[in-house]
């Protein structure tokens, strides 16, 4: 609904790139238009939310539309989900498609020393997970400091205990499933973070994204934090396509964060 009245002009788009070894793992590519123009643009791999077991690359075209049109080169990769894969495959397919970004994306006209991550709602706790937990990243020979920075639209950072039944399917038992919760890795030397939150969301509370902030903080870490009085859960993403984005009060704060920290 929202692609559809995103217009076509003002990026070149590459679909289908496959990063991985399954039918699932490829990624799309928005270019903005006049790139030559632009010198060491960055770019933001994006990773669509769905609770971990839903979501489709080609539906958030809206997302590409809003950076691009700020010269912002943008990754949007397809993962695995529930019930095919369980975490942390769907982390671990997240870190192949930044390896597989650093490793091409200047031939796409950008700079792989300029990327940063971001998602909403679980694409944000993927992107979080990668930024605070070294362990993905260093699967595919990568380290955190790599990224120049995370930004999360109403992630789930601190969810525990799990309520629901799908839930405890995908993240394990009691045992172990603190692993899966970004607060449990905050320590010194992050990449920046840039966390949104919709006061009004009531899908993925907001204490997710204060309690991360404040560990964040704590151990010394640049971390920003961007409130919205009356957004929603879908709002806090669904703000960034044209037709809904008015004054840009959610895309702003990222554009700034990413020309900030480039």
């Amino acid at each position: 609904m929202l692609n559809a009245m995103v217009p076509e002009s003002g990026y070149q788009h590459q679909a289908d790139i496959i990063y991985g070894d399954h039918e699932r793992l490829k990624l799309d590519i928005y270019q903005p238009v006049g790139l030559m123009d632009t010198q060491n643009p960055a770019t933001v791999v994006f990773f669509y939310g769905g609770g971990w077991e839903a979501g489709e690359k080609a539906d958030y075209k809206f997302v590409a539309e809003a950076l691009t049109s700020q010269g912002i080169i943008v990754v949007i990769p397809d993962y695995r989900v529930f019930p095919e894969v369980l975490f942390p495959v769907f982390i671990e397919d997240a870190a192949k498609a930044v390896a597989w970004t650093i490793k091409h994306i200047a031939e796409f006209g950008g700079d792989p020393d300029q990327l940063f991550i971001g998602g909403h709602s679980a694409g944000a706790h993927i992107a979080a997970m990668l930024s605070v937990n070294p362990e993905y990243l260093q699967q595919v020979g990568l380290q955190p400091r790599q990224l120049r920075g995370m930004f999360g639209l109403a992630g789930p950072y601190d969810f525990l205990p799990l309520k629901s039944n799908t839930l405890k399917q995908i993240f394990g038992d009691d045992a172990s499933q603190w692993q899966s919760q970004p607060v449990n890795f905050i320590r010194e030397d992050h990449p920046p973070t840039l966390l949104l939150v919709g006061k009004n969301d009531r899908t993925v509370l907001p204490r997710n994204s204060y309690r991360l902030a404040e560990k964040l903080k704590k151990h010394g870490n640049s971390v920003e934090l961007v409130e919205f009085n009356n957004y929603g859960h879908v709002a806090m993403v669904a703000k960034l396509a044209k037709p809904l984005r008015g004054d840009g009060a959610l895309l702003r704060p990222i554009v700034n964060f990413v020309e900030k920290h480039r």
